[in-house]
């Protein structure tokens, strides 16, 4: 799988309220060593804009590394929202879903599917707001997220709304987008890995951090100096910024780096845990072990 991929990008997502986000950070390289670029730099995005640039301008034969949970937990429990009738029996059911109960919700928002009498039952959301089958303490884990776990990180329930840390309105957002992509755009593990084409993946940046040499605890840089100590743990030439700089454009330039020095490692397309029932109800996280 060495030269499989030709360019390597990394998105860092947003699930807040709204059109345009400081949370979304596109970043981009290509074989080689040259230091990845962001992508329009200084440009908010909004969710739809990512999109469209996957669809319409996405190099051919990228490897793109999201910054989302791809699904929610299902090996737990059997189904993503037991008890439930319509619980989707896959993700791509699960994105079809979200999609369609939010189909009148700008900018892909999930207002209208985390409120949806059933699903709200099983999320954590704001206002103290505590669904009677979210479970008990930090909630539902996926089996990747296990995995994360024993590597050291400390990732949170995609069924948990609620604090700066959350993840699961930028998941269900992202669910959203991962639905209307083409045909053309695999998305691994729940499609197989194709032999030629782009493919998106899950990421999770703190997994980038650590194989750069951060600590799961500092994985945010804010300064240009640590950004290029990173980036040459990771095989890369700086990027050569001075100063204080934004830690979601950093998490995007670092795991363009990562994906690009990994994607040959065939270990990390087969890891341990990743069944094909895994694959297709909750997905994994690339570079979870």
């Amino acid at each position: 799988m060495t030269h499989r991929f030709a360019h390597f990008v990394a998105i860092d997502w947003s699930g807040a309220a709204g059109e345009r986000h400081k949370g979304i950070a596109l970043a981009r390289c290509s074989r080689g060593d040259a230091a990845p670029q962001p992508v329009r730099p200084g440009h908010r995005w909004s969710r739809t804009e990512v999109l469209d640039w996957l669809c319409d301008d996405l190099p051919p034969d990228s490897l793109v590394g999201m910054d989302l949970g791809q699904s929610l937990a299902f090996a737990d429990c059997g189904a993503f929202f037991p008890g439930w009738p319509e619980s989707p029996a896959n993700a791509r059911s699960l994105w079809a879903l979200v999609d369609a109960i939010c189909a009148d919700e700008a900018h892909l928002g999930v207002g209208a599917f985390v409120d949806h009498p059933e699903a709200s039952r099983h999320f954590r959301r704001h206002g103290a707001r505590c669904g009677d089958r979210f479970g008990s303490g930090r909630g539902r884990f996926r089996v990747s997220e296990r995995a994360q776990e024993a590597m050291g990180c400390r990732p949170y329930s995609n069924f948990n709304l609620v604090g700066a840390a959350q993840v699961g309105k930028s998941s269900l957002t992202g669910m959203r987008l991962l639905h209307r992509l083409p045909p053309s755009i695999a998305v691994w593990p729940i499609d197989p890995l194709p032999e030629t084409g782009s493919v998106i993946c899950e990421i999770y940046t703190t997994i980038a951090a650590m194989a750069a040499g951060r600590p799961a605890s500092r994985s945010k840089i804010r300064d240009g100096h640590e950004l290029d100590t990173a980036l040459a743990a990771l095989g890369s030439a700086p990027f050569g910024h001075r100063g204080p700089i934004d830690d979601h454009q950093s998490d995007a330039l670092i795991t363009a780096a990562w994906l690009r020095r990994v994607a040959h490692d065939e270990a990390l397309w087969h890891p341990h845990g990743l069944t094909p029932e895994i694959a297709a109800t909750e997905g994994w996280t690339f570079g979870a072990r």
